[in-house]
């Protein structure tokens, strides 16, 4: 075998959206151009494919194979190689050689496997394939805080293949010819440089009670389903934490490196290009180790910007086009419930309480940790998915719990509000 061990980061993040609302943005974003003029791109005769997705918990979710057997897929611009879960490889028996030592969000390094002989192709994509490079421990930390299976990554090499064009509206991909793509809408056509694989963007976040903005270098990552993180010496060189900055402690998200510790509240703008996304919920990393304690990048700007646009990961050009789309001027105001829920069981419809904060609406309502929601309002909890929950708990309005408790069965109710 094999014995040369190869590091790399691995930055798709799981943020926990119910625990204190990382990832919420609850201010309206406005764009300094108008918006209503803006017209779509003019290339459509350069597209290949439209593929649909399916989105979890903000992540793409797509179709595909793995040497013929089903999978499904997340698309994360913070991965750069095709990537399949550990234990599923060893079921599908493919060819393992060698050791992966991966770090991401979280202080924890995962050990995985080079493999050898295997691709994958995508659903829709006809005449295409590409190998899959790695094979890591995904599911056993990343599949309960998704609420689904997690099976398999693809990342910068295969968007490098294509213009791949995101329409979180519509819910699909169009994957351009990269050769003869052109551009003629009214977006916003911001460089990038990519550093193993991720995409890093130049922008700007003005901290609670500044007037002055601090400029920044951020990876933009759509596998992560958080707004804005700020990495934990950013935070520190900028005093971005104190007595007069309103924070709550964060519940903990999930990446490849386990858990990730820091506190959640607002700044009071995030500025990429044209646009300025005003008072996005932030986490202020206090990770000692791991990603979110990289000195090399203020940050990491996540799904809940991107989805605010029509965007075009045009990486042969060296850009990625940000094109509002029709939701992005809406207010946000979201309520948070202060608990975060992982999804447990063969279809991951058993939802369980992994943590609870202090001072919050879980806690008022006597919630605690390790109890088992059944109910909702009358309805079965089995009737829900994780995602579908995590998005009804952020409706400020009051909630029939049937909670089981060991081997009690208790009625609470729940009124999530705004905390940050």
């Amino acid at each position: 075998m094999n014995k040369r061990t190869f590091v790399l980061t691995f930055l798709l993040f799981i943020s926990l959206i119910s625990a204190g609302g990382i990832g919420l943005q609850s201010a309206a974003m406005r764009v300094v151009a108008p918006v209503a003029a803006q017209a779509p791109a003019k290339a459509a005769t350069t597209v290949r494919a439209t593929i649909p997705f399916e989105l979890s918990n903000k992540h793409i979710i797509l179709k595909g194979k793995v040497n013929g057997n089903p999978l499904t897929f997340v698309l994360d611009t913070g991965d750069q190689f095709a990537i399949v879960d550990l234990d599923l490889a060893k079921r599908m028996n493919l060819a393992l050689s060698g050791e992966v030592r991966v770090g991401g969000a979280g202080a924890t390094i995962s050990t995985g496997a080079m493999v050898q002989g295997a691709k994958f192709t995508i659903d829709g994509l006809e005449d295409f394939s590409q190998p899959v490079k790695m094979a890591l421990p995904l599911g056993k930390v990343l599949s309960p805080r998704a609420g689904r299976k997690f099976e398999a990554i693809i990342g910068q090499e295969f968007i490098q293949q294509f213009v791949v064009e995101i329409d979180y509206q519509a819910q699909v991909l169009r994957l351009h010819d990269k050769d003869k793509f052109v551009y003629n809408g009214a977006g916003d056509s911001i460089p990038i440089r990519l550093v193993n694989g991720h995409p890093i963007v130049e922008a700007e976040v003005t901290p609670s009670g500044s007037s002055a903005p601090l400029k920044g270098k951020f990876v933009f990552d759509i596998g992560a389903s958080l707004a804005l993180a700020l990495y934990s010496p950013f935070v520190a060189q900028n005093r971005l934490l104190g007595p007069e900055i309103k924070t709550i402690r964060s519940l903990g998200g999930a990446g490849a490196g386990g858990e990730t510790t820091g506190q959640v509240g607002r700044v009071t703008e995030l500025k990429i290009g044209n646009y300025t996304i005003k008072g996005p919920v932030t986490l202020f990393s206090q990770d000692k180790a791991g990603a979110f304690a990289s000195d090399q990048f203020a940050g990491n700007i996540g799904a809940r910007v991107a989805s605010k646009f029509r965007l075009f990961l045009d990486y042969d050009r060296k850009r990625i086009i940000f094109e509002p789309n029709s939701t992005f001027a809406a207010p946000y105001d979201h309520a948070q419930s202060g608990m975060s829920l992982i999804a447990e069981g063969d279809d991951y419809r058993v939802f369980r309480i992994r943590a609870v904060l202090e001072n919050s609406p879980a806690s008022e309502a006597g919630l605690e940790k390790d109890d088992i929601i059944t109910g909702i309002n009358d309805q079965a909890a089995t009737e829900f998915t994780l995602s579908k929950l995590n998005e009804l708990f952020e409706r400020p309005v009051p909630y029939k719990l049937t909670v089981r408790r060991g081997e009690q069965t208790l009625q609470l109710t729940l009124t999530p509000r705004r905390l940050v």
